[in-house]
């Protein structure tokens, strides 16, 4: 086996871990929602007045755990929303 196929067979087993991750508690749900951004945080527009000089892309869909930690994210909100009955519109 070699080192690129181990690294591979490792990404895969953490992508499967978070992916059976399951919500139950608030405050872990809320942590979760804390750390792990609604968006991409590296998106960014560098301005001068009026034009844009520089648009950098969201970078985020290159990241191998992007899809399964907005997975995560969506379901400590509806862990949130449908267990403890919580108002979510302006927290999150």
């Amino acid at each position: 086996m070699n080192h690129f196929s181990i690294i591979f067979f490792l990404f895969h087993l953490l992508q499967q871990r978070l992916e059976s991750l399951e919500i139950n508690s608030p405050a872990i749900a809320h942590l979760l929602c804390r750390v792990i951004p609604s968006s991409c945080p590296f998106e960014r527009q560098i301005k001068f007045g009026n034009r844009t000089l520089i648009s950098i892309p969201p970078l985020c869909k290159l990241n191998p755990f992007y899809e399964q930690l907005m997975v995560l994210r969506f379901k400590s909100l509806v862990y949130l929303a449908e267990e403890c009955r919580e108002d979510l519109t302006l927290d999150f």
